[in-house]
C-alpha cells in the first residue's frame, strides 16, 4: 500500500549525488522531481514492495545520465507514467 512508503526517505541532497560540475542543484531538483512525480502517479493500492522496487529504478536509471540536469518536467512525467504502465517488464529486469 502506497501510504506505507515515506517518499521523504528517497529524496536526495547535493551531498548524496556527487560531483556534477556545478549542476548539483539541478540534479537534486530533477531526481527529487522524479520521486515525487512517481509517487503521485502510483495508485493508492500499489503493493508497498512493488512501489519500493520501482522507486529504486529512478536512482539506478538516472543518476549517471548526462541529460539529467536538463530534463523537462514533461519528460519526467512521461518516464514515470511509462514505468508504472509497464511495471512487470521493469521489475523482471531488476535483480530483486
Amino acid at each position: 500500500m502506497k501510504e506505507f512508503v515515506v517518499i521523504h526517505d528517497y529524496l536526495v541532497t547535493e551531498a548524496i549525488i556527487g560531483d556534477w560540475d556545478g549542476q548539483e542543484e539541478q540534479v537534486v531538483e530533477k531526481i527529487n522531481e522524479f520521486y515525487h512525480t512517481f509517487y503521485d502517479l502510483a495508485e493508492e493500492d500499489i503493493e508497498t514492495e512493488v512501489l519500493e522496487q520501482l522507486l529504486a529504478l529512478i536512482w539506478d536509471t538516472w543518476i549517471g545520465q548526462d541529460e539529467l540536469p536538463d530534463l523537462a518536467s514533461e519528460d519526467i512525467y512521461d518516464w514515470c507514467r511509462h514505468v508504472l504502465e509497464n511495471r512487470d517488464q521493469h521489475l523482471q529486469n531488476q535483480d530483486y
